[in-house]
């Protein structure tokens, strides 16, 4: 992970998830591709690039102080397709705290909440997330997740080349929170 001098100015793209609970490890799939392109990729030229389990304190300190932190993580909805892709502004969360619970009992939202009131949340928070089919146990992504994960790496490299336009929130349903794939 490279950290600029400047925290101020440094951008974090974070994975969320479990890469041994099948489409759970979307996130971290595209911070493997991500690293992947670093060395030649001006885009992604000083974004630090790192990996979470989800875990609150850990999550809050990646992205403490950055700004812009882009979060990817896989999420649980049977009202969409598989491999249907979300993209949501911090703000668009706002009421579905305390809706959903994680494997470490907090989500996504609730997480956001508390970085919110310790005045830790960073300057800009955008959510890719994906619908995922099989969160069992297995390290291959399902079809559907991984061809949205092609596209998710190239919706980073845009956000993170843009990182002042603000994108609306680009998804249908009940909150991301709801969704966590973890609950």
């Amino acid at each position: 992970m490279t950290r600029p001098d400047n925290p101020g100015q440094r951008t974090v793209v974070v994975g969320v998830g479990n890469e041994f609970r099948r489409d759970d490890g979307a996130g971290p799939e595209v911070i493997a591709r991500l690293r992947a392109l670093q060395p030649g990729d001006a885009s992604l030229s000083g974004v630090t690039l790192a990996l979470s389990d989800g875990e609150p304190g850990r999550m809050i300190d990646l992205w403490e102080g950055a700004r812009l932190a882009v979060v990817v993580d896989a999420v649980r909805d049977s009202s969409l397709p598989p491999g249907h892709r979300y993209q949501l502004a911090a703000g668009a969360l706002t009421g579905t705290v305390g809706s959903a619970a994680s494997s470490h009992g907090i989500g996504l939202g609730d997480t956001m909440e508390l970085a919110r009131l310790l005045g830790r949340l960073p300057a800009r928070l955008t959510i890719l997330a994906v619908v995922g089919r099989d969160f069992g146990f297995g390290t291959e992504l399902t079809a559907e997740v991984a061809a949205a994960v092609a596209e998710l790496v190239e919706q980073v490299r845009e956000i993170v080349v843009s990182p002042v336009r603000t994108a609306p929130a680009r998804h249908q349903g009940a909150p991301l929170a709801a969704r966590s794939a973890r609950t």
